[in-house]
């Protein structure tokens, strides 16, 4: 999933770079929704796609928890600071070690 997502970092960052937020907060939710909606449909309009147990236990969870994590940031125009950055990607980590043990 990281090599997928490297243009989309790639992306972002030099919006950031470059003040574009709306830019850089904009790609990476069309690269999630895209993922999620359009990928997840056309590979199901070829053939059924099973949906393993494990995944409805942990990692729809761990997507629904990020996503509302996110939500003040929207609702009370908050910024993401440094200080969320650095939380949001040790976050990513635990979960990476969480899928990985």
């Amino acid at each position: 999933a990281v090599g997928t997502s490297l243009p989309e970092l790639a992306t972002t960052v030099m919006a950031a770079i470059r003040g574009q937020a709306d830019v850089a907060l904009g790609n990476v939710i069309g690269s999630n929704m895209f993922n999620l909606l359009a990928i997840i449909g056309i590979t199901a309009l070829i053939g059924p796609i099973p949906v393993a147990p494990e995944f409805l236990q942990f990692d729809l969870w761990v997507m629904l928890a990020a996503s509302l994590l996110l939500v003040p940031f929207v609702f009370m125009k908050m910024n993401i600071t440094r200080t969320w950055g650095i939380v949001l990607t040790a976050l990513y980590a635990a979960y990476v070690v969480a899928v990985l043990v």
